[in-house]
């Protein structure tokens, strides 16, 4: 594997050191993914409430984005109070959508209030689709390009491996009931 080309103003030494502590920080976040599995049948119980699995899973994202980015402490404070506010926005429309599609599902609905579900969906989307476009405004005034694609591959990849543990580790995997 090819390592990246140095950064303009960088030295080799301080390069190096970056990256040696975006390595670290990778292993780390490896390490405790690891051997949180198995404790992971103990936690059941106490993270069953989904606000639990989503404070975990957020903890998870933003180690794995740490991992990724290379980050200047200047760029990490101006940057991760943005990323907050917009994933709090984006779970906000997310939900909202998930309620409107659930409604929609609903047989009693006559044609005037579908078709009221349908212009609601398509303003919640609008929404989105605006909150994406104003959040990529305001992170890259923080953000080279280079480092927003690689956020936004980042969070895709912490998708894909989120879904590869679900799958391989589905919710019987690793029960007590398993053992009996």
């Amino acid at each position: 594997m090819r390592s990246p080309p140095m950064r303009p103003g960088f030295s080799k030494p301080s390069y190096l050191l970056m990256n040696l502590l975006r390595f670290f920080f990778f292993g780390l976040f490896c390490l405790a993914l690891a051997a949180s599995q198995p404790a992971q049948a103990q936690l059941r119980g106490r993270l069953g409430q989904p606000g639990a699995r989503i404070s975990q899973l957020d903890n998870a994202k933003i180690a794995f984005i740490t991992s990724r980015l290379t980050l200047t402490q200047d760029q990490a404070q101006r940057f991760w109070p943005l990323y907050n506010d917009f994933i709090g926005k984006r779970r906000e429309l997310n939900r909202s959508a998930r309620l409107l599609r659930r409604d929609a599902a609903s047989l009693s609905l006559n044609d005037a209030q579908l078709r009221d579900n349908f212009n609601q969906d398509f303003a919640i989307r609008q929404q989105q689709l605006n909150l994406e476009k104003d959040y990529f405004d305001k992170v890259q005034k923080v953000l080279s390009l280079r480092q927003v694609a690689q956020l936004y591959q980042a969070e895709r990849d912490f998708t894909k491996e989120v879904l590869k543990r679900v799958a391989g580790n589905g919710p019987a995997a690793g029960s007590p009931a398993d053992d009996q």
